[in-house]
Order: C-alpha cells, then sequence, then structure tokens
C-alpha cells in the first residue's frame, strides 16, 4: 500500500474471497412428569458446504504462479443431548440436580487444501475424509441454602478421530481420547447489594483430526483450568457493578497454519485478568453500560521478551447507552475499544488498536419496525484481521515480515425495515 500498488481497500490477489452455506433441522421435545421431573430430549441436523480462496504469502513459496491457495469440504453434521432436571425441597433450600448425556458426530467429505492460481487448480496439499465423533455425559448440582449458592458438576467426553488420506489413498489408524472435566461455583449473599463468589473448573480443546492421527493420539485433548473470584454490588440504587479477577492455564496452544494445513503446538500459556462490568438504570428504558477488560498473556515457556502471546488481546472495552421502550422511538449509542497488541512472540510487530462509534435510531411497533444504523461514525481508519506473516511480492527480492490486514469497514449506514410475526 506505502509503495502505491494499491490503495488501502485493494488487494494483491484480486482472486480471494469465497463462499458457504448451510442448512440447519432441529427437533425438541419436553415433557414434565408428575413428579416434578422435566425430560428435554433434543436431536439436529447440518449441512455445511465451504470454499476459500486465500492468498496469505503471494510469490513466497512459488515465485511463478503464487501461493494461492483453496480450502473446502462439505460436512454433515449430527446431534442428540437427552438432560434430566428434577428440584427437591430442603429443609433450609433447594437441590436441583441436572444429567446429560449425548453426542456430536461430523462427518466431512473432500477436506481439501489445495494450491491454485487466479482459482485454477494446480495441486493438492492435503484432500481427505474426516469423521469425528464426541460423546459425552454430564451431571450438575446446584445447592441453594439461605444466603449461599452451591453449584458442582462434573462432564465426561470422549473423541474418536478418522481420517482417510484420498492423496495416499490410506486409511489411517483411528485414535480416540476420553477425559474428565469438573467445576465448582460457589456464591454468598452478605446482602441484599453484595455478593461474592468464586468459580474453578477443567476443561479442554482438541486438535485437527488429520493432525491427531498423524500423532498417534498424543497431545490432543490439552486441559485447561480457570479461576474467577469476584463480587457483585449495588452502592447506590439503579447503578450495578460486576468486578472479577481470573486466571487460565492452557496446558497446550495450537496455532493452525493454513498454507500447509497443519496445527502446531505452541507450548503452554498462562493469562491472567481483570473484569469490569458497570451497568446504571436511568430510567425502566434508559440505560448505560459499560465492560472493561485488562489481561496479561504470556508464553510460560518462551524467555522473557520472547514470550508475547501473538495477537492476545491485553485490553479492550464496549458499551453505550440504549433507550429501549416497547414501542415508538428507540435508539442506541454504542463503542468498542481494544489496545493495541503483540503480532508476534517479540512484540515488534503490532497489531493496532482503534475505538470505533456506531449508532441506531428506530421507530418500533407490535408487527414492524423502521430505522436506520450507523457504523463507524467517526469514520476511524482500522484495521479488523491482522497477523504478522512473511510474504513476498512478485518483484521482491526477498521475503519481508510484516503486518498483513484487512482493512476495517469505514463510515457506513444502513436503512432496516423488519416485519414481526
Amino acid at each position: 500500500m506505502e509503495g502505491g500498488i494499491i490503495d488501502r481497500f485493494g488487494s494483491i490477489d484480486p482472486t480471494e474471497g469465497g463462499n458457504t452455506d448451510r442448512e440447519n433441522a432441529n427437533v425438541l421435545l419436553t415433557h414434565s412428569f408428575s413428579n416434578g421431573t422435566t425430560w428435554e430430549n433434543s436431536a439436529y441436523y447440518s449441512r455445511y458446504k465451504f470454499n476459500l480462496f486465500s492468498d496469505f504469502t503471494f510469490y513466497l513459496n512459488d515465485p511463478i504462479n503464487g501461493d494461492e491457495i483453496n480450502q473446502g469440504e462439505k460436512r454433515n453434521l449430527y446431534g442428540y443431548l437427552s438432560r434430566a432436571t428434577h428440584k427437591y425441597s430442603l429443609s433450609n433450600g433447594s437441590l436441583t440436580s441436572v444429567y446429560g448425556a449425548g453426542f456430536r458426530y461430523d462427518a466431512t467429505i473432500d477436506s481439501k487444501l489445495a494450491h491454485v492460481v487466479d482459482r485454477q487448480f494446480l495441486d493438492y496439499i492435503k484432500l481427505g475424509n474426516i469423521h469425528e465423533l464426541n460423546s459425552f455425559a454430564y451431571t450438575d448440582q446446584q445447592l441453594n441454602m439461605g444466603k449461599w449458592l452451591i453449584d458442582a458438576g462434573l462432564r465426561f467426553d470422549y473423541l474418536h478421530f478418522n481420517y482417510f488420506d484420498k492423496l495416499q489413498t490410506m486409511q489411517s489408524a483411528p485414535q480416540g481420547k476420553s477425559i474428565v472435566s469438573p467445576k465448582l461455583n460457589i456464591q454468598y449473599t452478605i446482602n441484599k447489594t453484595f455478593q461474592v463468589y468464586a468459580k474453578m473448573g477443567k476443561g479442554f480443546h482438541s486438535n485437527d483430526t488429520r493432525v491427531v492421527v498423524a500423532q498417534q493420539g498424543r497431545e490432543i485433548l490439552p486441559a485447561a483450568y480457570g479461576v474467577d473470584v469476584g463480587f457483585m454490588i449495588k452502592p447506590v440504587p439503579h447503578l450495578f457493578i460486576n468486578t472479577a479477577a481470573w486466571y487460565l492455564y492452557l496446558s497446550q496452544e495450537f496455532v493452525y497454519v493454513g498454507d500447509d494445513g497443519n496445527i502446531e503446538p505452541s507450548g503452554r500459556t498462562r493469562r491472567t485478568g481483570i473484569d469490569i462490568i458497570l451497568r446504571y438504570q436511568f430510567s425502566s428504558n434508559f440505560f448505560a453500560n459499560l465492560n472493561l477488560n485488562f489481561t496479561n498473556p504470556k508464553a510460560i515457556d518462551a524467555s522473557k521478551g520472547q514470550n508475547y502471546i501473538p495477537l492476545a488481546p491485553t485490553a479492550t472495552s464496549t458499551g453505550g447507552l440504549f433507550y429501549k421502550p416497547k414501542e415508538g422511538f428507540n435508539g442506541s449509542l454504542t463503542y468498542r475499544w481494544i489496545k493495541k497488541r503483540p503480532a508476534n512472540e517479540d512484540n515488534s510487530i503490532v497489531a493496532k488498536g482503534y475505538f470505533l462509534l456506531d449508532g441506531s435510531f428506530n421507530y418500533t411497533k407490535h408487527k414492524y419496525e423502521v430505522g436506520i444504523a450507523v457504523e463507524n461514525i467517526l469514520n476511524v481508519t482500522w484495521n479488523e484481521a491482522q497477523f504478522a506473516t512473511e510474504s513476498r511480492l512478485k518483484n521482491e527480492p526477498t521475503p519481508v515480515t510484516e503486518l498483513n490486514f484487512t482493512p476495517g469497514t469505514p463510515f457506513f449506514a444502513r436503512i432496516k425495515f423488519a416485519v414481526f410475526f
């Protein structure tokens, strides 16, 4: 852009883009028994198609054809959840018991990563069928006794991974692994305006099936541990404040490398932070809110100065003014802010922060609504997606590592008309 090859909203590769579509079907059946137990059953199906052309590195790897890639898949997604809830009356409180079980099954056909030029196929990098099953069962017990609210839960997950590599015409050995995730939430009401709480739990995230089978099931369900300690207070009428200090530990983070379709481990990480929520009710229809989030994200195994987590936010905020009567004129003025943050491990490349102001003004009746919405009122120049990327243009002799970005939307207004049924 600085060299004058393109303007801010131009593109080095104008053939980037793609399409996606999804069809969903959901069925919900609920039954209440005479003893007070509620039994819910839900089943769902999604048909998903995805086709995307991207070019992150331009002529870094292929100086003749360029590095454009094509990612795509067709996916059938099936799921089912059964949940039973029963509330017991105790002499000094109540106990609500929840038991659930279900599954989610993803069958992906022709999951591909291909090298292309001007959207024309050159060769496959990866091509295959992915089948992944997540079966689970859980229980949640909520005890309400006077000023105490104690919520304890336990969840069991089993994940099964299966991959058929069409390039090598080979069925990889299926892999499976299970994990148990507990949680405990404790809340104490000091008085009608002040509550304190502590929340803790264990979770996980799974790796890509293609990597799971290649690694023969090693490091596929790294655990995450989190703790929140905070309070909720109403110091004066109409003002609500919720503040929490929190800690999050990940035993392994994964970084997706889109150009070659691999997931790379990036080691253990730790995040600590403070969240602040304020809400003030001026009247029954007019209120304001403010959300502030401060985070210190660090990679545990890296040396100081090399331990930044790329693109991890360090400070964010959202909020606004809202006027929302049931009918008639209504509107809002909202903002979102994110502080500049490291785009690579040593903070030598910085992802730019921004402050955006949006607004809306509507006229609402029982069966319809008309209005206008305005985005980026101040017409701020901001970056949406940002990455530190090594790339090379066709006329450059050597690669350059710098900030690549998608420009954010400039001042934009749209008229809205909605009909309610």
